[in-house]
């Protein structure tokens, strides 16, 4: 591709916004070129993302493989707290890096290896080996996740120029919904009556996460100044300051719009490949619908957005068990309708949650508040995952009643907190 007509489609993605705040002119020159090879690797990694979904796709496979529900429970844990916990460890390497897209590099190919080792698992192993051997590969993915997700904004910062960042993110965001629906829609369409067409899907999130460690490889990256000490956590911010704290419980409370999702797949124990394709269109229509709105309304007030999820969020949850008691769960567009309702919820403690705490801490200390927040969520992902794993040796419906109940004591806990978007 030209130089003139990389600068062309550069400048249409992004709206020809001229403001090059935060850009060297070393960068701003190769800022197009840096720009497209951004949408391009984060498409290919965004649809993989959608490919191998925890909450879904692997949930469905391990069911269908015959894996116990013990190990079902642990997928989002390990997935969510494993691209958690390692970013303390994480954020020092990459503080010590001139040229930090290699970390994002070898986490992009290293969750391409896991997924093929899902693969593998899948064709050649079934019951409690299958689960464990997908359990670890998913352990294995979180690391490499952490390692993209703790590298990633600062590398975009240093490539792309601040008005033209959500433009790019935009962009990939977009190009993966139509990826996933595309799966939705051929998973409904019942072309394919077996696991096959599951584990290629995952097979091709393989192949996508390798390209785009490929295209990101090629990125041309400024080197940064590096320091030692930039990426430590300081957990003193804990001390004397209960509204941090009730932040971190109302989020910890709400982990249960997170975890939820497997166990509503769960309710349909002869649920096929129809029903599967059912819920990931639920699924991305909800995010594709609710997204701006709670944005908007975080801009107003986050507080009251984490309150409206957890209520919406424990509506949906209490709703699944209600039509599974009735035997109405195999009815192909119920559970979607849950999910559904469940997705919106959960979307909106994605935006809520981060609202809130970019709000409510101090400027110079937002990357410390989010480093002590995510690190705590990450143990109690792990603690609830564990909790919900044993409750769904007595059935889905019960570790659905007990996250129904989590999500509501969230919404209680939550009208303790400050109107942070009204304070000065």
């Amino acid at each position: 591709m030209s130089h003139d007509t990389t600068e062309e489609l550069f400048e249409t993605l992004t709206g020809g916004a001229e403001d090059d705040v935060g850009l060297s002119e070393e960068a701003e020159a190769v800022e197009p070129a840096n720009g497209l090879r951004h949408v391009v690797a984060l498409s290919m990694t965004k649809v993989a993302d959608g490919l191998i979904d925890p909450k879904l796709i692997l949930t469905w496979l391990m069911n269908n493989l015959g894996a116990p529900g013990y190990l079902i429970a642990m997928l989002v844990p390990i997935r969510e707290a494993g691209a958690l916990l390692p970013q303390i460890v994480l954020a020092g390497v990459v503080q010590r890096m001139a040229q930090r897209k290699w970390i994002w590099v070898v986490g992009s190919a290293g969750q391409g290896v896991c997924a093929a080792l899902i693969v593998l698992s899948g064709f050649l192993l079934e019951g409690v080996a299958a689960g464990l051997a997908i359990c670890a590969s998913l352990g294995g993915l979180a690391l490499f996740r952490a390692a993209c997700s703790v590298s990633f904004k600062d590398i975009l910062g240093k490539t792309v120029a601040k008005t033209r960042r959500g433009a790019i993110t935009g962009t990939a965001g977009s190009v993966a919904a139509a990826g996933v629906l595309l799966l939705a829609l051929l998973l409904i369409s019942g072309v394919i009556q077996n696991k096959a067409l599951v584990l290629a899907a995952i097979g091709l999130a393989a192949l996508l996460w390798g390209g785009a460690a490929l295209v990101m490889s090629m990125l041309r990256e400024m080197d940064s100044e590096t320091g030692g000490d930039k990426g430590r956590v300081d957990f003193s911010l804990l001390k004397d300051n209960p509204q941090l704290w009730r932040f971190i419980l109302v989020r910890g409370l709400l982990v249960s719009t997170a975890l939820a999702p497997p166990y509503i797949v769960l309710l349909d124990q002869q649920g096929g490949l129809q029903q599967l394709g059912a819920l990931v269109l639920a699924s991305s229509l909800a995010s594709f619908l609710s997204s701006y709105l709670w944005g908007r309304l975080s801009d107003a007030s986050s507080r009251k957005v984490l309150m409206r999820s957890g209520i919406i969020g424990a509506v949906a949850m209490a709703a699944a068990v209600v039509v599974s008691l009735m035997d109405l769960a195999g009815i192909v567009a119920v559970l979607p309708a849950c999910l559904t309702v469940l997705m919106i919820a959960y979307n909106g403690v994605r935006q809520g949650r981060s609202t809130y705490l970019v709000d409510m801490a101090p400027e110079d200390q937002r990357s410390a508040y989010a480093a002590v927040s995510n690190t705590v969520i990450g143990c109690i992902l792990l603690l609830v995952g564990l909790g919900g794993g044993v409750a769904s040796i007595f059935g889905p419906k019960l570790a659905l009643a007990g996250f129904a109940i989590m999500a509501l004591a969230a919404t209680w806990v939550a009208r303790g907190l400050d109107e942070v978007e009204k304070q000065d």
